[in-house]
């Protein structure tokens, strides 16, 4: 069956015994349990309240409680409220059962004495009380039921077998519970039939009664047809009065129906029938029932527009809807299920229309199982409360753990964590409780964060990488390409934190670090930009704007050096480029910072060296020679090649050259300018004693002021006069030392300009090398791949040889190895057989129920008694017996078809009663004939009855019988020469009674090589 589990089988494969007889006491149980399962959904109907499941009930059945409540339903002054001991089951559910219970029981048994039901159904109090017969107790039920439906005081008990399903453990525990008592199961099937042997029924009133509703059909007035519906001997059910006008249309459109059907069925008023254009008893309650669940699905209907959960469980709890499942208590489950199942047929159909019986009913079940893990969910969510409060990580997390939570992932590692932070979120709950969908958020948060330490802990970039940007965990303003330094930051914090994870602020609050340094380097780059655009466009005033931009992070930028920072950074640019040999290079922050640090420093030595310069001037116009050898001496002016012992020659020379531009006259001009080593122009000012690098205005240089290149001339001339002085006094030695020095240096000098010019061009050096190598590299490639590409049939059958050969040496290793070990595998089969003999011997001799492989095995050593002997002859008898009723049986069977056709047509005037009489006489005498034939047979059967001739006859007969089974050659042509009105009553009469009707294996095979054999005939 496959409403319950099992393993299914090849339909071609035949059952064992044991395998029939457990499939058929699986069926049993199955059975039952939906007996239960319709005994319980009447008796929810009934009382309009949940029972327990199937497997419960009849545990729930032994106080008498329930049953009392049903015995109030049908006969409340027999069975009050008052008289029900236990009502609310407070004392059973405390101390179990106690033996007042069994009044409950007694309420019930009279109350169904009450209505009538036949005591013969009636159980004994034992039998429930005690748990001694509980399938007796629930055919009493489903008996009522049909009993009460009759009466019209119950709903219909539905029959659900087959279309319920049980799991595979109920169905076992089911089957224990029936082999434990050993209970015989009712024959469900008969109920009706037992009732109507009982129960006498006045067909004559209901025949009047039904064709009188048809009758106020046909007139039309509601009133009459209200009033014709009630009559109690038309043992009608679930009249609604305000559903009569309803009835009255649907009844007349039901009897329209069937009266055009009659009329074209037959032609003429000839033996026509009165029910063929009226309706019946049950066509009428069809009918009725038809518009109850019309009207009932329409109030279903208003209930969810309206949104009234109320009214909507009233009407779902309707009997004529014959809805399972339905809990007053998940009355807005229903609602909300039942409405967007409204909404979404309403869209596919586009139109509303109400929800069908079908789909309220799986509604149902899907807004039950809604509510049940809500329900679950909301216990779980408590238990989590507690574990909060209770401030017991591990009990936290077991409790976030549990899956009627609904909760995402958790992980046991940051138990601390979740206690923390939902600790936190718990205090700042007005009502000190968080409910789930607080719980699921901050849960999924909490997860992916501890994902994230649990990252950073195993140094797990691509871990990282995955839970960082994932959405779970909330964390905002991240961007895909700093993920590395996102990583870096966070290692750091957690090398900080120690074992402790870090919470989602300080992961933010590290993305956020990143994000602004990121920021500062993204301005500083955007500044940087602007400042290369100044400098394309030869503006030192652009430049310096942009180099005072404070997005850039440059140090020490002072406006007054504009000019110089301009011609620094404009030469740095065009060094890079030409060193790069990309003449869009630009400078990058640190160039630009270094060109600034450059041209402020290049300012301060122009300032010194123009303060020295005019202390030089000032210190010959006064004629000291110490005092010119003291200025001379600073290292701002840097000056070169001074002695102090050419003092008086520097001061002589230095006035006589004062002199003569004395000479080409004053112009009293207050500014000089000096020219730097890289040729820039430093004007100074000898009154303000401030220098610029942009030219003044009117700006005339002062035509007595010493140059610096003017004094170094004057320095270098009167210190080489002087060194030829002393060269001549110095050794030979010395000079010639002195020359060695001097070419050391310049080879030195020369490999300096060497080496600067391969370090300058190192970027180039390894591209060219780089090249050179891919270049060798590539031919060297192409090369094999052409060698390669022109033997490629080589290469296969190489391939495919040294393939064969690793195959061929691992086949040939493994054939050696089972060569060499001949004597081993022979010895292992041999145990292996002898030991599966022992324990098949040991399982036949010491099992009591050994299984028929072994027994077949260890057949043949079994020898035949007289037992046996008898055994097979008595079931050859039977075989005999069974042969002749069922030819018996056929032949009783056509002789009643002839005899139904003879009444027909004696209904119909065309045959005489006569003919019927004697026809039946002729089957009687017939029975009676064939009974004296078997009593005769009965009186002289045996051998020993048989005489010499009849006895030879008998083996001539066995022996056609074993040929014609044998050699069905000659029946299969037999069957095909005979006529085709005949070949059919042929095989009826002769062939199956020949072969016995296939009652054992060997008369199936024969009977199966017969059909075999006739199929291809040609005949």
């Amino acid at each position: 069956m496959g409403e319950f589990g099992g393993q299914t089988r090849p339909c071609y494969e035949r059952l064992t015994a044991e395998e029939m007889d457990e499939q058929r006491i699986q069926n049993v149980a199955y059975q039952y349990l939906c007996r239960l399962e319709e005994a319980k959904r009447w008796m929810e109907a009934c009382l309009q309240e949940d029972l327990p499941a199937p497997i419960e009930l009849e545990e729930g059945l032994r106080n008498g409680v329930l049953l009392a409540k049903l015995g109030h339903c049908f006969a409340p002054k027999v069975v009050p409220l008052k008289k029900i001991y236990d009502l609310d089951q407070e004392r059973y559910k405390a101390t179990g059962l106690h033996f007042r219970h069994t009044d409950n029981i007694n309420h019930w048994r009279n109350a169904m004495v009450e209505v009538g039901l036949p005591t013969i159904f009636h159980p004994e109090t034992t039998d429930i009380y005690d748990k001694k017969n509980m399938p007796r107790t629930v055919y009493c039920i489903h008996a009522l039921s049909l009993y009460l439906f009759r009466l019209g005081l119950a709903p219909q008990i539905h029959d659900l077998c087959g279309k319920v399903k049980f799991t595979e453990e109920e169905i076992n525990n089911m089957k224990r519970e029936l082999d434990k008592y050993g209970i015989q199961m009712p024959a469900f099937s008969k109920i009706g039939g037992i009732l109507a042997n009982e129960l006498s029924v006045d067909e004559a009133a209901v025949h009047a009664a039904v064709i009188a509703i048809n009758e106020a059909v046909e007139r039309g007035c509601v009133e009459d047809t209200a009033q014709a519906l009630r009559n109690p001997n038309a043992m009608l059910a679930d009249l609604w009065n305000h559903l009569m006008p309803v009835y009255q249309e649907m009844l007349r459109q039901a009897r329209a129906q069937k009266a055009t059907r009659a009329y074209t069925k037959v032609n003429g008023s000839e033996g026509k029938d009165i029910y063929e254009e009226y309706l019946t008893q049950s066509e009428i309650q069809d009918s009725i029932n038809k518009v109850n669940v019309r009207a009932v699905l329409e109030q279903v209907d208003e209930a969810l527009e309206c949104g009234d959960s109320l009214a909507l469980i009233s009407a779902l709890q309707t009997p004529c809807l014959a809805l399972r499942g339905v809990r007053r208590d998940h009355a807005p489950w229903y609602l909300e299920q039942l409405a967007a199942d409204r909404e979404q047929k309403a869209l596919d159909l586009g139109c509303v229309d109400p929800l069908d019986h079908d789909e309220l009913q799986e509604g149902v079940y899907v807004a039950n199982e809604e509510a049940q893990r809500s329900q679950t969910m909301q216990q779980a969510v408590r238990g989590i409360n507690e574990a909060l409060r209770g401030g017991e990580p591990r009990q936290t997390a077991r409790a976030l753990m549990n899956p009627d939570a609904q909760l995402p992932d958790v992980y046991p590692f940051a138990s601390e964590l979740y206690q923390r932070e939902l600790g936190l979120l718990q205090g700042q709950s007005p009502q000190g409780e968080l409910q789930q969908e607080e719980l699921f958020v901050a849960v999924e948060m909490l997860s992916a964060v501890a994902l994230i330490n649990q990252a950073l802990e195993a140094k797990d970039g691509g871990a990282f990488c995955a839970t960082l940007v994932s959405p779970a965990a909330g964390l905002s303003d991240i961007d895909d390409g700093l993920v590395q330094r996102y990583f870096e930051e966070l290692c750091g914090l957690k090398r900080q934190a120690g074992r402790a994870l870090l919470t989602w602020n300080e992961l933010q609050g590290g993305l956020n670090t990143v994000n602004a340094a990121v920021q500062e380097e993204h301005d500083q780059i955007l500044s940087i930009g602007l400042i290369n655009q100044a400098l394309c466009r030869s503006d030192p005033q652009k430049t310096l704007a942009a180099l005072l931009l404070p997005s850039s992070g440059l140090e020490e930028v002072q406006p007054v050096n504009a000019r110089r920072y301009h011609d620094v950074l404009t030469q740095a640019k065009r060094r890079k480029a030409e060193e790069s040999r990309d003449p869009s290079a630009e400078l990058w922050l640190a160039d630009i910072q270094e060109g600034v640090r450059k041209a402020n420093q290049d300012t301060q030595r122009a300032l010194k060296m123009s303060l020295g310069l005019a202390a030089v001037n000032q210190a010959v116009k006064e004629g000291r020679a110490s005092q010119t050898l003291r200025v001379l001496g600073l290292p701002e002016v840097a000056l070169r090649s001074l002695v102090a012992d050419c003092a008086a020659g520097y001061q002589a020379e230095l006035t006589a050259l004062h002199r003569a531009k004395a000479v080409g006259g004053d112009n009293r001009s207050p500014w000089v300018r000096h020219k730097t080593q890289d040729g820039s122009s430093y004007y100074f000012h000898l009154q303000r004693l401030e220098g610029t690098w942009d030219r003044p205005k009117s700006f005339v240089q002062n035509s007595l002021f010493l140059g610096h290149d003017e004094i170094q001339a004057v320095l270098s001339s009167v210190t080489a006069a002087h060194s030829r002085e002393v060269q001549w006094k110095a050794s030979e030695a010395l000079v010639v030392q002195l020359q060695a020095r001097v070419r050391g240096f310049l080879v030195r000098q020369r490999l300096g300009h060497r080496l600067h010019f391969l370090h300058t061009q190192l970027p180039a050096i390894v591209t060219i090398q780089s090249h050179w190598r891919r270049y060798r590299q590539q031919r060297a490639y192409r090369q094999r791949l052409q060698y390669l590409c022109r033997n490629w049939r080589a290469v296969i059958k190489i391939q495919a040889n040294v393939r064969m050969w690793l195959t061929r040496r691992r086949y040939q290793a493994r054939l050696r190895h089972f060569r060499r070990n001949v004597g081993a595998i022979v010895k292992i089969q041999a145990f292996f057989r002898a030991n599966k003999a022992r324990e098949d011997y040991r399982m036949l001799v010491h099992s009591l129920a050994p299984p028929l492989s072994v027994v077949r095995k260890f057949a043949h050593l079994l020898e035949q008694g007289d037992c046996d002997i008898r055994q097979e002859g008595e079931l050859l008898r039977m075989r005999e017996e069974v042969v002749r009723t069922i030819r018996s049986n056929r032949q009783l069977e056509a002789d009643l078809d002839l005899m139904d056709l003879k009444i027909g047509l004696l209904v119909r005037n065309r045959v005489t009663l006569q003919e019927v009489v004697s026809h039946c006489k002729k089957l009687t005498k017939k029975n009676k004939e064939q009974l004296s034939d078997m009593m005769a047979l009965d009186k002289h059967k045996g051998l020993k009855s048989l005489s010499k001739d009849k006895r030879e006859k008998l083996e001539a007969y066995q022996h056609l019988f074993y040929l014609l089974q044998t050699q069905p050659l000659y029946l299969a042509q037999l069957i095909f020469l005979m006529p085709q009105n005949k070949s059919t009553r042929f095989m009826e009469t002769v062939i199956f009674t020949l072969f016995n009707y296939g009652s054992d294996c060997r008369e199936a095979y024969l009977l199966l090589q017969l059909f075999s054999s006739s199929s291809p005939q040609p005949y």
